[in-house]
């Protein structure tokens, strides 16, 4: 054979950047949260339940014996429905961290802490999945707003929606930081519930938090969640306590500082 008819097959394998892999695992776990949130139509029905009893039967039986604040214009069950919307986001994003100790359980989380991915990845997947849930959650109960008497403007709607995702993110976040360390389901339920529920009653969600105790204002000053529901009643109402850059950082330094926590937390976990 000739040399100049000869040839050498060579055979290139190539691999995906480190970059891309990332890119690829925070695709797929967040597509794993919806379609699971998809396909679980009781947990998508059964989470309007709670909203729906406390804005048509504690905001209806309310209604005309509490006042809220502000010009009279409000009834008190507009004054809640932020707080509502709220609570819809930060029950759902918070519980998204019990998906890391099902997948822990049943061997899924060590499948994934054993890939070759960025521990950071990992937690930006499972925030995204977890915030998105709750935005299409709150997004839903935002159908309600004709009945509550609020009617948004096309870039209010957009405010409201990027406040909203802007709580999910911190608050999955928070969840999530929470279960690296727990080991069984019940346990982190029982966590959750004992942080999760004074955040909310503190919020201001149900009741306005000027002329409070000196003790009970100082909480709600403290509580992260009094500035998300200030923001979303600011947006919906025109009503708030505070400007809208404190409220911003507030949110911005409490969800930064849980996602640091979780990435931290989540480099620390051993995939055995």
């Amino acid at each position: 054979m000739k040399a100049d008819e000869s040839f050498q097959e060579t055979t290139v394998l190539s691999f995906p950047s480190p970059l891309k892999r990332d890119l690829r695992a925070i695709y797929t776990l967040w597509l794993r949260d919806i379609i699971r949130l998809w396909r679980d139509k009781l947990r998508l029905i059964g989470s309007f339940v709670q909203p729906l009893l406390f804005l048509f039967i504690l905001g209806g039986g309310l209604r005309g014996r509490v006042v809220p604040p502000g010009d009279g214009k409000m009834n008190y069950q507009s004054f809640i429905f932020p707080g509502i919307l709220a609570m819809s986001i930060l029950f759902t994003a918070s519980f998204s961290g019990i998906a890391v100790v099902w997948d822990r359980e049943v061997g899924f989380l060590k499948e994934v802490l054993v890939a070759p991915l960025s521990r950071t990845a990992i937690v930006i997947g499972k925030v995204l999945g977890g915030s998105t849930n709750s935005l299409i959650q709150a997004s839903m109960l935002m159908g309600l707003t004709p009945f509550m008497g609020i009617h948004l403007s096309f870039g209010k709607t957009l405010m409201a929606l990027g406040i909203m995702m802007m709580i999910g993110i911190s608050q999955t976040a928070m969840g999530i930081a929470l279960s690296v360390r727990m080991s069984s389901s019940q346990g982190f339920m029982v966590l959750l519930n004992f942080i999760i529920l004074p955040l909310y009653f503190l919020s201001g969600a149900m009741f306005p938090i000027d002329g409070l105790p000196p003790w009970l204002s100082f909480l709600a000053h403290l509580d992260p969640v009094t500035y998300g529901v200030d923001l979303l009643r600011g947006v919906f109402l025109g009503f708030h306590y505070f400007s809208y850059p404190e409220d911003l950082l507030a949110l911005w330094v409490f969800g930064g500082a849980m996602f640091f926590l979780a990435i931290r937390l989540f480099n620390q976990e051993s995939p055995s």
